[in-house]
C-alpha cells in the first residue's frame, strides 16, 4: 500500500514538473529552446584498427561528432597518436570493466593483484556484466576507473567525458556511485541521462521512482558544475540488418539510415546523446566479433548524405561534450 502511494506521489510530481515547462538541461546550457540538441557518439574506439578508422571517418566524413576510447585495448596508442594531431576531436573514456569477445581479450590496467575481482581465469576482465557484479567490489571498480583515467593522462590525452562500456557502471547503485564520484571529483562530465528521459523511459521501461532517481542524480551532477543529458538514445546495437536478408553495403546503409532518422524523430527537445559503434569493413574484424554488420551499418549511416540532409532540414543542433562543458563553466 505504501509503495503504491509513493509511486502515485512521484508520478504526480513528475507530471506537474512536465506541465510547468521546467527548462531542459539544453536550455540551461544556453541552447535554443525547443530544439533537439544531439551528441552523436561513437563507442569502442581503441578496440581495434577497424574501430579507430570507423570512428575517425564517421566524424571526418559524416555527422558523428563525439567518441570514447577503451583504454585497456590494443589499438589505443594508434588512436591517441591520431588524437594528438587532431586535438579538437571530442574524445572521452569508454570506461571498460568487461572483455566480452572469445579470442581477443584485455585485462585491467590497475593490475591483477590490485583488482582480483575484475579478473577471470584467463587473466582478462570478465566477459559479462553479471560476472563483474558477482565478483568485483566497488573499491576495485573505482581503482580501475582511476587507472584508465591515469593511462589517458599519462599519454597526454585529456578526456572530454566519461561513459560506460556495456553499461557495467550502471549495473549496481554502488558501481554507479563510484562512477559519478570520479566524474564530480575530477570535474569531467559523465554520461548520465538526468532530464526528462523520454526515450529512456520507452526503452528501459523505467517506473516513476526510477525516473525520480535519475532526475535527482541529474541535479547532483549539475550542482557539481557538470553538464547533464536530458535523454539517451541507445538502441542502435539491436538494429541487426534488413529483414530481407540483403547483406549488400547499399541495403545495410539504407536500413541503418532509416533507423536513425526514425529514432531521431522520436527524440524530444533537449540534450540527447545518440550512441553507436562504427567500424570499417576488413577481413579481420569478423574474427573479433560477430557484431560487424551492425557496426559497419552504423558507420555507413553516419556518412550517408541522407542522414545529414535530414538533420539539417529539421534544424537539429549538433554539439559535443566539450562544448557542453564550456557552456556549463560559464554558468554560476
Amino acid at each position: 500500500m505504501k509503495q503504491s502511494l509513493l509511486f502515485l506521489i512521484l508520478l504526480i510530481s513528475f507530471t506537474i514538473r512536465a506541465q510547468t515547462g521546467e527548462p531542459t538541461y539544453a536550455e540551461k546550457l544556453g541552447y535554443p529552446k525547443g530544439k533537439k540538441v544531439l551528441i552523436i557518439h561513437v563507442d569502442d574506439v581503441g578496440m581495434s584498427y577497424e574501430s579507430n578508422q570507423g570512428a575517425i571517418r564517421a566524424i571526418k566524413e559524416g555527422v558523428a561528432n563525439s567518441l570514447s576510447v577503451m583504454m585497456p585495448c590494443g589499438w589505443v596508442p594508434g588512436f591517441v597518436h591520431y588524437l594528438k594531431e587532431n586535438p579538437d576531436i571530442d574524445a572521452g573514456l569508454h570506461l571498460t570493466l568487461t572483455s566480452e569477445w572469445k579470442d581477443y581479450r584485455w585485462g585491467p590496467l590497475a593490475g591483477k593483484n590490485q583488482v582480483k575481482g575484475l579478473v577471470d581465469s584467463e587473466g582478462a576482465m570478465w566477459r559479462g556484466v553479471s560476472d563483474v557484479v558477482k565478483n568485483a567490489s566497488p573499491d576495485e571498480v573505482e581503482k580501475e576507473i582511476r587507472a584508465q583515467l591515469d593511462r589517458a593522462r599519462t599519454m597526454g590525452f585529456t578526456p572530454t567525458h566519461l561513459d560506460s562500456h556495456m553499461g557495467t557502471l550502471f549495473a549496481t547503485p554502488e558501481f554507479l556511485q563510484r562512477y559519478l564520484k570520479v566524474g564530480m571529483e575530477e570535474k569531467i562530465p559523465v554520461m548520465f541521462p538526468g532530464g526528462h528521459n523520454t526515450v529512456v523511459q520507452q526503452q528501459e521501461k523505467i517506473i516513476a521512482d526510477q525516473l525520480a532517481m535519475t532526475q535527482m542524480v541529474g541535479k547532483q551532477l549539475w550542482n557539481a558544475g557538470l553538464p547533464v543529458l536530458d535523454d539517451l538514445e541507445n538502441s542502435s546495437y539491436g538494429w541487426k540488418g534488413p529483414e530481407s536478408g540483403d547483406k549488400s553495403e547499399k541495403a545495410l546503409q539504407k536500413y541503418k539510415t532509416e533507423k536513425y532518422i526514425n529514432a531521431i524523430k522520436n527524440i524530444k527537445p533537449g540534450l540527447t546523446m545518440v550512441i553507436m559503434h562504427c567500424t570499417i569493413h576488413t577481413e579481420v574484424f569478423p574474427k573479433i566479433s560477430d557484431s560487424y554488420p551492425t557496426r559497419e551499418g552504423d558507420f555507413l549511416a553516419m556518412i550517408d548524405p541522407e542522414l545529414r540532409k535530414y538533420i539539417e532540414k529539421e534544424g537539429i543542433v549538433l554539439t559535443t561534450w566539450r562544448e557542453a562543458m564550456q557552456r556549463r563553466q560559464k554558468i554560476k
